[in-house]
């Protein structure tokens, strides 16, 4: 059993490295390196909640061909991401850069949390009861009889 575990283990680990294929990696370790760090830092764009690094779909082996090609030309890491963002937009990135356009973005969740703690203060406050007063005599007498 436990050979059965280690062996699906080891097949989950190796998993998202199965989508790069062997004519795409660079014969340079230290490039290829860079290549995977980039790659893991952009949205496939058919997929859209993996990164180019982990999506066998055709667009990302184009995207990640792309980013190779980039950095072997000498470009460095922020301006192979500028290149892939300046021509895909700012949603190929997994992690959007904090500017003015994602603004909304980044803000939404924040305020959604002060509208949500607003909202529940209100709500508090409303149904606050307020403290209660002892029945008068004529109130005592008229549920008396209500119960009889």
């Amino acid at each position: 059993m436990r050979k059965l575990l280690a062996i699906l283990a080891l097949l989950v680990a190796v998993q998202p490295a199965l989508a790069l294929t062997p004519d795409e990696q660079l014969k340079d370790p230290a490039l290829e390196q860079r290549a995977r760090a980039v790659s893991a830092q952009l949205r496939c764009l058919v997929c859209q909640n993996q990164s180019i690094d982990d999506s066998e779909a055709p667009l990302a082996k184009d995207l990640r061909t792309l980013v190779r090609e980039q950095i072997t030309a000498g470009k460095t890491n922020e301006q192979v991401l500028d290149y892939i963002v300046e021509r895909y937009g700012q949603f190929v990135l997994l992690k959007p850069r904090f500017e003015r356009e994602t603004l909304i973005l980044w803000g939404t969740p924040f305020a959604v949390l002060l509208i949500a703690g607003g909202a529940m203060l209100l709500r508090r406050k409303r149904s606050q009861v307020a403290p209660e007063t002892p029945l008068t005599e004529d109130e005592k007498r008229a549920l008396e009889r209500a119960l009889q």
